[in-house]
C-alpha cells in the first residue's frame, strides 16, 4: 500500500506539472504602421578593373584594398547668421549740477545704509523668505552699482533707495 501512495503522489505531482507547468510565451511583433517602405536609392559602384577581381580568401589580409569612391556631399544651405542686438539706449532725465550733485549724495547715503543694515543680518539663521529678501537686497546694490558706473544717477539712486527699503524691512522681520 505504501508503494501505492507514492505511485499515486508522483502521479498528481507530474499531473498537477503538466497542467500549470512552464507555459512557453511566444513574442508577437506588432505589425508595421507602414506597409512598405521605399528603398534607398544606392550610388552606383564603380567600375572595377579586371586586375583588380583577383579572389582572396577572407584569412588573408588585403595589400591593397581598393579605394572607396565616395560621391561630394552637398553643401548644407549657409544659416542667416543673426547680428548681436546692440544694448537699447537707456534714457534717463537730464539732471542739472545740483540735482547730479544731490542723487549722488543720495545715492551714497542710501547703498550705505543698506551694506549697514545687511551687515547686522550676517551670522543670524534666516528662513527662507528673510533669505530671498536679502537676495533681492544684494541684486538691488549690484543694479544700482551699475547705473553708478553708467552714471545714470537717477536710476543709482532709485534702485540705492530700494535697497536701503528693503534692508529696513529686513531688520524689522528678525
Amino acid at each position: 500500500m505504501p508503494s501505492r501512495h507514492v505511485a499515486m503522489i508522483v502521479l498528481l505531482a507530474s499531473l498537477a506539472l503538466g497542467v500549470c507547468g512552464c507555459k512557453r510565451q511566444t513574442a508577437r511583433a506588432t505589425p508595421p504602421l507602414v506597409d512598405t517602405i521605399p528603398p534607398a536609392e544606392a550610388a552606383p559602384e564603380p567600375p572595377v578593373a579586371p586586375a583588380e577581381k583577383k579572389l582572396e580568401s577572407p584569412l588573408e589580409p588585403t595589400p591593397n584594398p581598393p579605394a572607396l569612391v565616395v560621391p561630394p556631399a552637398k553643401p548644407a544651405p549657409a544659416k542667416p547668421t543673426l547680428a548681436p542686438r546692440p544694448a537699447p539706449p537707456q534714457i534717463s532725465p537730464r539732471l542739472s549740477p545740483a540735482e547730479e550733485a544731490e542723487a549722488k549724495r543720495r545715492t551714497s547715503q542710501d547703498i550705505n545704509a543698506a551694506e549697514r543694515n545687511l551687515q547686522s543680518v550676517y551670522g543670524k539663521q534666516l528662513n527662507a523668505s528673510q533669505h530671498d529678501l536679502v537676495e533681492k537686497i544684494l541684486g538691488f546694490l549690484g543694479q544700482a552699482r551699475e547705473a553708478i558706473r553708467a552714471s545714470d544717477w537717477a536710476r543709482a539712486s532709485n534702485l540705492a533707495q530700494k535697497a536701503r527699503v528693503l534692508s529696513i524691512e529686513l531688520i524689522n522681520l528678525l
